[in-house]
């Protein structure tokens, strides 16, 4: 059951869950970051600053809709040298492939948790895949604006992309991994809320 006004958040089976509502991302305080493996052990960090899109929250939770561009251009790993690589041809192809989508086609919620299956659009390519999401909370900031915390993530093969640059190792196995985890961090405000 919900309660229904004009309030930013309602409470559905004792879960506090946002209102219904488009609320758009902030990418100042977004953060989706990848890893990958290379030489097969080392864990190896990246993230995309450039985030943008909304959550179209429903009355009914499963009608709900995610609509995210990335900024593949804003990739930061930390070191410059690797940043310019991963943008280049060999990789993410970021002149001819200067953004990555994400839309939503079907939403399972329960609770504070949900999977939101969607399309993911990657140098060109898109695959279906499927992302664990956690309401983490809501908050009224300083200026009054309404906002609520989501997080994210999943895995993908990269070469399902077409990203397939990659270098043999002598001893076996390959520079860089195939798969690629995903972990989102999604700060939203809600439109035109008070």
């Amino acid at each position: 059951m919900s309660v229904t006004s004009n309030a930013p958040t309602r409470s559905i089976d004792g879960h506090l869950l946002p209102a219904a509502g488009t609320w758009e991302i902030d990418p100042g305080h977004t953060d989706l970051a990848f890893t990958g493996r290379h030489f097969m052990v080392t864990k190896v960090r990246g993230r995309f600053t450039g985030v943008t899109g909304a959550v179209e929250i429903g009355e009914d939770l499963r009608v709900s809709r995610v609509d995210v561009t990335i900024d593949m251009t804003s990739v930061e790993s930390g070191s410059e040298t690797r940043d310019e690589h991963l943008r280049s041809a060999e990789l993410f192809d970021v002149a001819r492939y200067p953004t990555a989508t994400f839309q939503s086609v079907d939403v399972e919620w329960r609770g504070t948790r949900g999977t939101v299956h969607g399309d993911l659009t990657i140098h060109g390519v898109t695959r279906r895949v499927p992302l664990d999401v956690e309401f983490e909370g809501y908050v009224r900031d300083p200026w009054g604006g309404d906002r609520t915390v989501f997080s994210a993530r999943t895995r993908v093969n990269r070469e399902d992309f077409g990203i397939t640059w990659n270098v043999a190792l002598e001893a076996g196995g390959v520079l860089v991994s195939k798969e690629v985890q995903i972990e989102i961090n999604l700060e939203t405000v809600l439109r035109g809320g008070s």
